[in-house]
């Protein structure tokens, strides 16, 4: 019984690591309400039904990618040509609608996330088979793939009269009321949750993020893991590319998909993902998404130029990172403490 007892005072002092995460995303929820109500005290044209249409079909987008790129940074790798993937996917899907005004949008959306797959294979194969680097695999595969969309697509943009009506109704209407892709992206992110929690590979993932030595001595095939959350993460890249299309109603090659990865690494690391791997959860990432899509329209709405939004990303990274540094020593001063 004494033995019981001392247990249970341990794990009474003990630290849990989730509830210190839920605490984090409870703190980004409230920041994202603050920002919101502070910026529409500011200007209360922030408050009109464009802006926020605006927020609301802005966080699709980025949370359908960022969702991948979490699974890629719990491995403890990173993939920088997210974007590009995304534009290789809405390219090559819009030249098909250029020269087949009849396609299908059920089999848009299939081609992109092959496409996608694909290209996040290669990553995959190169990490895993070359021993390469993630961080310089994929900033390689982030021109190789902007140029190729170009060579494929001939530098040309896809116009909204080749875009079908059909695809860009998905980011205005559905039974719903919520525009559909809106419903995708939640769907996806349900999805993503179950896979991560419930499948091996997504149990794996953690194991390999957290020891990549340990998982080996486990007899988890950190390999085959590896390949498989980089082509995920290609694969959702390559539909949020078809979102893109439904979205904008057009395809410029020098400009679609240009500076994702830093919003959805900035979106992941505010989330609560570990950049050194291991820990991140689904709703944290979608949490940071909001926050930064309620961010970036503020912005927008105050007239702040395009080139602060785009310094306020790598800000916000860098103070998730210490903020992450942070929290990782006070863990394990408490654990420190509870031993002795």
């Amino acid at each position: 019984m004494k033995s019981a007892t001392v247990t249970t005072a341990s794990e009474k002092k003990a630290p849990n690591l989730s509830r210190i995460f839920q605490f984090r995303e409870l703190g980004i929820i409230i920041t994202a309400i603050v920002v919101f109500f502070a910026v529409a005290a500011i200007d209360p044209r922030f408050l009109k039904y464009d802006n926020l249409r605006s927020i609301m079909l802005y966080i699709p987008l980025i949370v359908v990618v960022a969702v991948g790129e979490m699974m890629v940074i719990v491995t403890r790798n990173i993939d920088l040509s997210v974007g590009s993937i995304l534009g290789f996917s809405g390219i090559a899907v819009g030249t098909l609608f250029v020269g087949h005004p009849g396609f299908p949008i059920w089999l848009a959306f299939l081609l992109g996330t092959l496409v996608g797959a694909v290209l996040g294979g290669i990553n995959g194969l190169m990490v895993t088979k070359l021993k390469l680097p993630s961080i310089i695999v994929t900033l390689g595969t982030l021109s190789i793939y902007r140029g190729g969309l170009f060579i494929y697509g001939g530098g040309r943009q896809i116009d909204p009269n080749h875009i079908p009506v059909n695809l860009i109704r998905l980011s205005q209407t559905s039974p719903f009321v919520i525009p559909w892709i809106v419903i995708f992206a939640a769907g996806i992110a349900v999805l993503a949750a179950l896979f991560i929690k419930y499948s091996h590979i997504g149990v794996e993932m953690y194991a390999t993020g957290s020891n990549p030595d340990a998982a080996k001595l486990r007899g988890i095939n950190v390999n085959i893991v590896l390949m498989t959350t980089f082509t995920i993460s290609g694969a959702l890249a390559g539909f949020a590319g078809i979102m893109y299309a439904s979205r904008f109603g057009y395809i410029n090659p020098g400009m679609t998909g240009v500076g994702t990865e830093f919003i959805v690494i900035a979106a992941a690391v505010i989330g609560g993902v570990n950049v050194a791997g291991g820990s991140g959860t689904v709703l944290g990432v979608v949490i940071g998404c909001v926050l930064l899509g309620v961010v970036n329209t503020a912005l927008a709405v105050l007239g702040v130029s395009a080139f602060w939004q785009d310094a306020m990303y790598g800000f916000i990274i860098i103070l998730a990172l210490i903020i992450d540094k942070e929290i990782q020593n006070r863990v394990m001063q408490a654990i420190k403490r509870v031993r002795i």
